[in-house]
């Protein structure tokens, strides 16, 4: 099944998106992590699709092809704002799926309009979470910033700041990056790595309410080996959202949909079905 690029509205810019699918099936919108972009979801984008709803892969603002914001405002809030943006655009209900910082955005966004939701699937994404565990993308962006000689360099910086594999084969990598004055970029805007955007109070403070409005079924998928969603953060997530479900996703850590993408479109094909998008 060949992605259909797409340019779809946010919150004064435009995002980049591929489709997997029939355009009049049900609507799945995928939101990759941070310092991620739409190709992490594309596994699973192409499995709904094949299983007959229109997978839906997004680039968040600042990230892969979509716009950088024009005023720098990388705060969880605009983020928000780009899948409210995303639900008017959509004549019907949706689905939201999103990891990390995508997760953050469609619980925040799609708590706002639950007439436009169906399900929000979550990866490893909670309201309340371990400030140490965001030491460590703290310190993958903090290396990631004059860029690095090679691909293999950036393979390593994922391995060591993010427990991903080790790639044997980094040729995939350059799809994420750009290359500049001979060196090697990921594929966003620099700002939204800035201090400021990674877990301000703000950000815990608008995650809370929007665990406490939110109405629609919410399923979280835990990485069993999570430094960032703890045991207490889902004792918390459940209190807020009495209808949340948790699945445990073994083996794996916080930054784990770009390599298990199969296996978690088994588990979102499963609630797929117990809870199905309204057709148009």
């Amino acid at each position: 099944m060949t992605a259909k690029r797409l340019t779809l509205p946010g919150d004064g810019l435009e995002l980049a998106a591929d489709a997997f699918g029939d355009p009049a099936a049900p609507p799945v919108l995928f939101f990759h992590g941070g310092g991620q972009s739409r190709r992490s979801w594309t596994g699973s984008a192409r499995k709904v699709g094949h299983a007959g709803y229109y997978g839906v892969t997004i680039d968040l603002r600042g990230h892969g092809e979509s716009m950088w914001a024009p005023d720098g405002d990388y705060l969880l809030e605009a983020f928000g704002r780009d899948v409210e943006a995303l639900l008017a655009y959509f004549d019907r209900p949706v689905t939201l799926v999103g990891a990390s910082r995508g997760g953050q955005s469609a619980l925040v966004g799609g708590s706002r309009h639950p007439d436009r939701v169906t399900l929000t699937m979550l990866a490893d994404v909670a309201p309340m979470i371990d400030d140490e565990g965001v030491d460590d993308i703290r310190g993958f962006f903090r290396a990631s910033e004059a860029g690095f000689a090679s691909l293999d360099e950036a393979a390593d910086a994922l391995h060591h700041h993010l427990g991903q594999p080790r790639a044997q084969n980094v040729s995939g990598l350059a799809k994420a990056m750009r290359r500049q004055d001979e060196r090697w970029f990921w594929r966003w805007d620099p700002k939204t790595t800035a201090a400021e955007f990674l877990h301000p109070p703000s950000e815990g403070e608008a995650l809370i309410d929007a665990a406490k409005r939110i109405t629609t079924p919410v399923v979280l998928v835990k990485a069993e080996l999570s430094n960032i969603v703890t045991p207490a953060s889902v004792a918390a997530f459940r209190r807020f959202t009495p209808q949340l479900e948790v699945v445990e996703a073994h083996g794996v850590g916080h930054m784990f949909t770009g390599d298990r993408n199969d296996a978690f479109a088994e588990t979102l094909l499963t609630y797929l079905s117990r809870y199905p998008p309204v057709t148009a």
